[in-house]
């Protein structure tokens, strides 16, 4: 015998190698010193109404598990043979979500897919059993867990607090960060110098796409029937013929071939054993057969007469088959789309094939027909290709030997959330480049199963969010630049017959990163944040989103009220700074259309803008202005050069990494260091364009362009937080220091009758507060003209529209939302004056719990009482209880209300419009509230 065969995956399913690997055993961490999971209790309160003491930790499960938990969640991770997650557990539903184990990240570097970790052999993917774990080895091409430790949480960057504006202290956030630390063993190195991704760099030496048919080929059938065909209806490699009955094609292979790669579509073909597939064969004349076996649903693997079964196979789609022939081993892979491949198994051969056969074999490789025939099928070999060794074998590869990659998992006390990001790090003597990065691959059970096609799917229980994020006013901003659910093609044994459910969080820069990386150089991914709901109901999942935004962008919570002046000119100005410190406005912006120019360099500008400054800063006003950056055009050589096809976000924008994109950001760094400026309103920020220039001074090309431009962006924004500057962007820049975003409006409704607008207004707070809290959300009030709509529009004169100007206060300040109050004034009268400061004074007095999580009751429709209520289970007033009456009459009702979220139970102190107090009894935590609502008014009710 020259064969010594040995399968290194016999499990169902997608399964890899390890054949040789020398793994670097861990751990700088000491597993015999954490607390043990067994220990480990969840925690039992509800943590959006009981503060939650058990702390983010890190304990170990065995002798080579770690679990990351805070009592809410835990994600697990298995250390030997290999880092990966295993586990991800919802502590307050009892939830698995795991469902299969992935790489923990994946890099594409100098053009090479570089996989981090992760295990292999997993026989189904649809649930994952601890006890298959054990069985399970590491992916011999991924890079290798050396080492793990543990780290405090650190601020992402610096924030100076403005506490004038928030309603409570802000807190530190507490939490534990676990780091994994990956890099190429010799063995890893070794098999990527000859890695299944690297086809497209290998010498072609056959390449046969049956346009026509080769001469190369010889056409062989059973008995050489010609009743079964390799070419029908005149398309070569398109085979007709009975189930179990050969025809192929074959030819001698080249000696120098060291990847064979065929793809196959079995069609109407339901054979098993007699399945297409690639067939070698040997000097003994004993073969080695890869195949697919459709009436089984399985790949087929013939070794030295014997056939094994791998499930999975889908005969819906076509697949590659791919065998890999090194000195004395054969590695045979399987792939859907023939870039990521999934290893089968590892034979060991002491010699070299001579021949090969594309197409359907007997189960021992050759010619033979069964006795029983079976039903006619139609398959197809669609192409062969034969490859000889890579170009540039020696050195393609060397650059891994001093590659770290720091996988990074932040957890919080108190939120069932997570962070993830990756540093990427090279020791070589020259740059490579990280072209892109996937941060995470997270397979989870799907939230419905559903056979055929969807148009909207249920997703999974988890909120993600990453801080790469642009182009959108909601948290979808994420989902345009980097994070989205994906389907899984390799998840065949889920319900849907086309395989589209989508069960993979994946967070990746849709248009790579393209970033230099070299000694003392490092690369930082973005952040990715994972909220595991712990239900469906959409008011408690809103609460989470809030809850995380106040836990990781604090700054959110800053809530100054702000007047719009709409002309920058000094008169205008300090009259809006003297009406503004008069009544308790906190800030004033020059507006848009106001003449404010930051661009304008001059020393005069300069000298007047800080003298503004310190003039309203001594009336304990802040001030700023408003700045246009995108959706403007400067000239052909600053505009972003856009690939053909595509077209920038706002149809036109500078690129921020050309000459006048390092002009104008270092105009505003110099402004604020001036002057002292306290607000910045960006508008048309910068949305994702990519730029395909090589002439712009900050980027090399396409590649780099969206992530270059993206980190100038950043940067800035991040530079304005440490000085305290508020940052209003319309665009979802929360994660990097942006403090408010439009609540959600459409700005020509400003230009309807009045009336039409109180009700809109309140609609639009009520819709844009599921996701947002009060505080991260402008509303706008035209007191002058804004779009058109002429005097019907508009509250000026104030004086002559006070019942209005006072709804639209109650409206705002009762919801604690602040608006762009847009004109010259905010008050022209005495009354008015007095109107403007009553509902000032309202907010100031119950700042915390105006400016707490909102409770949606009732939703603005004009037809009867709308209701919101404001919940803080933590502070002194635990709720606020606005109810409107939109109506001509007075509303007389009794209310059912329920304060769970507020924290109380079965008694609350009820207040009534600063009015007395009074005990009312509940059923548990429902209210029943007599009200009585003035004609378009509102009432107000205080909960102790």
């Amino acid at each position: 015998m020259h064969h010594l065969i040995r399968i290194a995956a016999v499990m169902a399913g997608f399964f890899g190698l390890p054949h040789g690997m020398v793994i670097a055993q861990p751990y700088s961490g000491d597993l015999a010193r954490l607390p043990d999971y067994s220990d480990h209790s969840p925690v039992n309160e509800d943590w959006l109404i009981s503060p939650i003491s058990q702390a983010a930790n890190v304990y170990r499960i065995g002798d080579n598990q770690l679990a990351l938990s805070n009592g809410l969640i835990t994600r697990t991770f298995s250390t030997t043979p290999g880092g990966a997650t295993i586990g991800l557990d919802n502590l307050v539903t009892g939830e698995s979500l795991l469902r299969s184990i992935s790489p923990e990240a994946i890099l594409w570097v100098n053009g090479h897919e570089i996989k981090v970790g992760g295990l292999i052999g997993q026989p189904v993917q649809n649930y994952l059993d601890p006890a298959w774990i054990p069985q399970m080895e590491a992916d011999p091409l991924s890079l290798k867990l050396v080492s793990w430790d543990r780290q405090p949480v650190e601020e992402r960057f610096s924030w100076t607090p403005r506490t004038e504006w928030l309603p409570k202290p802000t807190e530190e956030t507490k939490g534990t960060v676990l780091r994994f630390s990956y890099k190429a063993d010799e063995a890893t190195i070794h098999q990527r110098a000859m890695q299944l991704t690297s086809d497209d760099q290998r010498q072609k030496l056959f390449d046969d796409q049956f346009i026509t048919l080769s001469s190369k080929w010889q056409l062989v059938s059973a008995n050489n029937d010609r009743s079964v065909s390799f070419i029908n209806e005149g398309k070569p490699g398109q085979m007709m013929g009975p189930e179990n009955y050969p025809v192929f094609a074959e030819q001698p292979l080249p000696a120098d071939t060291r990847v064979v790669i065929a793809r196959i579509n079995t069609g109407t073909d339901r054979s098993t054993e007699y399945g297409p597939g690639v067939t070698l064969v040997y000097p003994d004349k004993t073969p080695l057969k890869l195949f697919l076996s459709p009436g089984s649903r399985s790949y087929g693997l013939l070794l030295n007469g014997t056939i094994q079964y791998f499930r999975g196979m889908d005969p819906a789609t076509s697949h590659f088959l791919r065998l890999q022939l090194e000195d004395d081993e054969v590695h045979c892979a399987i792939s859907t789309d023939g870039k990521e491949y999934q290893t089968l198994a590892t034979v060991k051969i002491l010699s070299k094939p001579t021949t090969i056969r594309v197409g359907k074999t007997d189960p021992m490789g050759g010619a033979t027909a069964a006795p029983k025939a079976g039903n006619i099928g139609r398959s197809h070999v669609q192409s062969v290709a034969l490859l000889g060794d890579p170009l540039s074998p020696s050195t393609d590869m060397d650059f891994l030997s001093d590659l770290t990659v720091h996988v990074y998992y932040e957890m919080y006390t108190g939120i069932p959330l997570l962070s993830k990001w990756v540093t990427v790090e090279y020791d070589g003597a020259d740059e490579v480049v990280v072209n892109n990065i996937r941060t995470e691959h997270l397979a989870v059970t799907e939230a419905e199963s559903a056979v055929e096609h969807k148009q909207r799917w249920e997703l999974p229980p988890i909120f993600a969010q990453s801080d790469f994020a642009f182009g959108s006013m909601s948290p979808n901003a994420s989902e345009n630049a980097s994070v989205e659910w994906r389907q899984d093609s390799t998840y065949t044994t889920q319900v849907n017959y086309a395989l589209q459910t989508p069960t993979v969080l994946v967070c990746e820069p849709k248009h790579g990163v393209g970033q230099e990386i070299s000694h003392g150089k490092p690369f930082e991914s973005m952040r990715l944040w994972e909220l595991l709901y712990d239900g469906s109901d959409r008011e408690r999942r809103g609460l989470a989103q809030r809850r995380m935004y106040r836990t990781i962008a604090p700054w959110t919570q800053e809530n100054p009220v702000i007047m719009h002046v709409r002309s920058a000119d000094d008169a205008s100005v300090k009259k809006a700074i003297d009406q503004s410190a008069e009544v308790g406005f906190e800030m004033v912006i020059m507006t848009f259309g106001s003449g404010f120019n930051l661009e304008d360099t001059t020393k005069a500008n300069i000298q007047r803008m800080k003298a503004l400054r310190d003039y309203a800063h001594n009336k304990g006003v802040a001030l700023g202005g408003y700045s246009l950056l995108a959706s403007r055009s400067i000239d052909a050589d600053n505009d972003v050069v856009m690939p053909p096809g595509m077209t920038p976000a706002f149809g036109r924008s500078p690129c921020l990494l050309s000459e006048w994109g390092d002009q104008y950001f270092q105009t505003l760094y110099d402004f604020y260091e001036k002057t002292g400026m306290d607000i910045l309103e960006h508008d048309g920020s910068y949305p994702g364009d990519v730029c395909a220039s090589c002439d712009h001074p900050g980027h090399r090309g396409l590649e780099d362009s969206q992530w270059k431009q993206f980190v100038r962006i950043r940067d800035f924004y991040r530079w304005c937080r440490s000085r305290g500057i508020y940052l209003n962007i319309p665009d979802w820049y929360f994660l990097q220091g942006s403090t408010k975003i439009a609540m959600g409006y459409r700005e020509t409704n400003w230009s309807l009758p009045r009336e039409y607008q109180e009700i809109i207004e309140r609609q639009n707070i009520y819709d844009g507060t599921w996701e947002k809290t009060p505080s991260m959300g402008w509303m706008f009030v035209p007191l002058v003209e804004y779009h058109g709509g002429g005097p019907a529009a508009t509250i000026e004169p104030l004086h002559d529209h006070l019942p209005h100007y006072e709804q639209r206060l109650a409206n705002l300040f009762g919801a604690g939302v602040q608006a762009c109050y847009r004109g010259p004034q905010l008050y022209d009268t005495p009354e008015t004056k007095v109107l403007v400061k009553k509902w000032v004074d309202f907010y100031k007095r119950h700042r915390r719990i105006l400016d707490s999580d909102i409770i949606h009751l009732r939703r603005p429709d004009g037809r009867d009482y709308d209701a919101i209520l404001h919940v803080d289970p933590a502070g002194e007033e635990k709720g606020l209880l606005m109810v409107y009456n939109p109506l001509d009459t007075p509303i007389k009702r009794t209310l059912t209300v329920d304060l769970y979220y507020t924290g109380l139970r079965d008694k609350a102190t009820v207040g009534t419009n600063e009015g007395g107090w009074e005990t009312i009894s509940m059923d548990g935590t429902s209210l029943q509230l007599p009200v009585n609502i003035p004609a378009n008014g509102q009432v107000w009710y205080v909960l102790k």
